[in-house]
């Protein structure tokens, strides 16, 4: 019988939408259309939802979600996230990069890199020196940390938590958050020795990564010493 009025309307839009299924069916249409889905029966595909920093699951509340990436090599600088915050490379000196906050309400305080390499101790020394009580370091490490680094400059890291700045060596790679009043050594550290042998890159070792949450600091509390941390 022929086709006429709103049936024929609706016969060419289902010949149109079939048309498409199958073109992109036979040229790599997304898989992951929810009409394709629909007409084929496959759920769609969800990404892992990202939180602040790019952590797979949100922090618990008063808690800071950070994210630390040292430098690779002397090419890529490192980068530092603390609650979505990110620290830009607004340098080219190879050492450190700082991220100060504060460990009460996370505020970022100051943001600071340290050339290491062919810089002044006394610079460092002077920041390390004159934390607050409370404050927050977030420190990621690029080319080489530990050229210029003496005595005084590792104690004050060893202060702040560290349990490897007396390790830290040539182009070690480092990652680390401290805080200054603190009892306890952090559980915030990584390190990765600068090994021939093992080295990812040629003379350097490879990039480290290390995410988490840090504890906010009660009014009169010691930092980073909440639920046992």
């Amino acid at each position: 019988f022929p086709l006429t009025g709103p049936f024929r309307v609706l016969v060419v839009l289902l010949l149109v939408v079939l048309s498409w299924l199958v073109g992109s069916a036979l040229f790599g249409g997304e898989s992951g259309s929810p009409l394709i889905n629909f007409f084929t029966g496959k759920r769609a595909e969800t990404r892992p939802r990202k939180y602040k920093c790019g952590l797979s699951a949100p922090c618990p509340p008063k808690h800071l979600a950070f994210r630390l990436v040292s430098g690779a090599a002397n090419v890529i600088g490192p980068k530092i996230c603390l609650e979505d915050k990110i620290l830009p490379v607004k340098t080219k000196s190879k050492g450190f990069l700082f991220f100060f906050a504060s460990g009460v309400t996370g505020e970022l305080m100051e943001s600071k890199s340290f050339d290491m390499w062919a810089g002044d101790i006394t610079v460092l020394l002077k920041f390390l020196r004159v934390l607050h009580e409370g404050t927050l370091v977030l420190v990621a490490s690029w080319d080489d940390a530990a050229t210029k680094m003496d005595d005084e400059a590792r104690r004050l890291f060893e202060e702040l938590g560290s349990s490897v700045a007396k390790k830290l060596a040539f182009r070690d790679t480092w990652v680390f958050v401290g805080a200054k009043g603190i009892e306890n050594k952090t559980p915030f550290e990584q390190l990765m020795k600068n090994n021939k042998n093992t080295n990812k890159y040629e003379g350097w070792p490879e990039s480290l990564e290390m995410d988490g949450c840090i504890p906010l600091r009660p009014p009169g509390a010691r930092p980073l010493e909440q639920e046992g941390v």
